[in-house]
């Protein structure tokens, strides 16, 4: 389930992806998170529910709550947006090794 928008005139790139780690994004997963949205020099914003949060933050994504299965909106802005959004969906829609 992967929707990929792209333009040319500047507006951010969007993704949807279901959570696929077991236990959600706790913690752990969410600092492994914000250490590869750090990579990039594009802003990263996580949407579920109506919230919207940046996804630089690990106290902002634990306040989504989300859990396994859980559908997030992924929007990155910036200019290496479409190598962010591919990274950050791909460690989003892969459930952990240790699983």
């Amino acid at each position: 389930m992967r929707a990929l928008t792209m333009t040319m005139n500047g507006t951010p790139l969007q993704r949807k992806v279901l959570l696929a780690n077991p236990n959600g994004l706790h913690m752990r997963p969410s600092a492994a998170f914000v250490e590869l949205a750090g990579r990039f020099e594009s802003n990263v914003t996580v949407s579920c529910d109506g919230k919207a949060v940046n996804g630089k933050s690990i106290w902002d994504l634990m306040l989504l709550a989300a859990e396994h299965g859980t559908e997030l909106t992924l929007e990155v802005d910036g200019p290496d947006a479409p190598q962010a959004l591919e990274a950050l969906s791909v460690f989003l829609s892969t459930p952990p090794a240790d699983c």
